[in-house]
């Protein structure tokens, strides 16, 4: 099956300035590429400086667009709000989050590790959510609106097996976006979250790539395959553009009909 190309280059960011976290891998990675295609001054966060300085030159030279990093490990208590505080100053502002960083330690209910409900919930929701308020602070002080895009999960609309404690975790964040979208409209800012199926990511195919596993989870899609990076990319992109101004709250499914039920 043919996988679709969609031209992200109809969406233009130009002069936002957009701070992405989990910047160097996965979708985070694809995501950063898409934006500075769109023209979007870059902010890019994670824990490593090395790959934040390698993917920063290349996209600066593939692409012309400024960029800066924020090392910045989101599970340590300060995290968001020095993350906040950093990004906003690398480019005098902020106009669009996409909170996208999240980890998944797969078990089953009677196999739960309490260290490890505490660590995917610490990083998946409470550092998103403190960091989105924060961001969300910024926007409001800098009077001129914004965008919060959240990359949640179809996990976080259907229950999967073996993903207790990321089921909760992006479920929960997903409530928090529609909050920040309810509170924060009235100042031009909209918030939306992503819920992508399997993406196939270097963790994705780790996680999915046995046939045996995949064929189940591939079974309930009516399209019959995982999505792509690119994928959820352009769906980042079209909500964090002036092209979906008038969508706010929203937690879009890019799940090829999984989570219909």
């Amino acid at each position: 099956m043919t996988t679709p190309t969609v031209d992200p280059t109809t969406l233009r960011l130009d002069g936002k300035r957009a701070l992405i976290t989990g910047a160097t891998k996965g979708i985070g990675a694809d995501i950063a590429v898409t934006l500075a295609r769109a023209g979007a001054d870059l902010i890019l966060s994670g824990r490593n400086k090395v790959e934040l300085d390698e993917a920063a030159a290349t996209l600066g030279r593939e692409h012309g667009t400024r960029v800066a990093t924020v090392v910045a490990d989101l599970a340590d208590t300060d995290g968001p709000e020095a993350l906040a505080r950093a990004a906003a100053g690398a480019f005098d502002g902020l106009d669009i989050l996409i909170n996208n960083a999240g980890i998944s330690y797969p078990h089953s209910v009677l196999d739960l590790d309490t260290e490890q409900y505490d660590a995917v919930l610490n990083v998946n929701l409470r550092a998103p959510a403190l960091l989105a308020a924060r961001v969300g602070s910024i926007m409001v002080e800098q009077g001129t609106g914004g965008s919060i895009v959240t990359v949640a999960s179809a996990a976080a609309l259907a229950p999967l097996r073996e993903h207790y404690s990321y089921c909760a975790s992006k479920a929960g964040l997903v409530m928090a976006t529609k909050v920040l979208a309810l509170e924060l409209g009235q100042y031009g800012i909209r918030a939306n979250s992503v819920c992508p199926t399997v993406v196939l990511t270097e963790m994705g195919q780790r996680v999915w790539g046995e046939e045996t596993k995949a064929a189940p989870m591939l079974a309930r899609i009516p399209l019959g395959r995982f999505a792509i990076p690119q994928e959820v990319s352009n769906t980042v992109l079209w909500l964090a553009s002036d092209a979906a101004s008038m969508i706010s709250g929203v937690d879009l499914p890019v799940d090829g009909g999984y989570t219909m039920g």
